[in-house]
């Protein structure tokens, strides 16, 4: 794969994704053209809900605002997260995504967890 990579915060392109209502965004940095074992970029959340099933390992970090988790299955609760927290999930949790102006940093494992994935729509 390529050596160091900078993501310099003001080229950074964010794609909308989920909603509406609300909006989200997101600028996937590191994926498989990169590495071949670990992806990761930065999300945005602001007034939306946007429910998934992890098919990898996540790792959050909340740089900004409020972010929140609706974790369902057997853990059936809520994460509130503000900027320093860091949420951990591992594949096979069921949550939606939901935010208040918040943009956090996210790292996943396997990076090619799309190509291991046949039945379900990636966000």
């Amino acid at each position: 794969m390529s050596g160091a990579r900078h993501f310099p915060s003001r080229e950074m392109q964010f794609d909308p994704y989920g909603g509406p209502p609300g909006k989200a965004t997101i600028a996937r940095l590191v994926g498989p053209e990169l590495s071949s074992s670990m992806g990761g970029g930065i999300a945005t959340f602001d007034n939306c809900s946007i429910e998934w099933t992890v098919l990898y390992d996540e790792l959050i970090v909340v740089l900004e605002g409020t972010f929140r988790l609706w974790l369902g299955g057997s853990e059936n609760r809520v994460i509130e997260a503000g900027p320093g927290d860091v949420i951990w999930l591992p594949e096979g949790t069921p949550l939606r995504y939901e935010g208040d102006g918040a943009k956090v940093f996210y790292a996943l494992s396997p990076v090619d967890w799309k190509s291991r994935t046949t039945s379900r729509e990636a966000p």
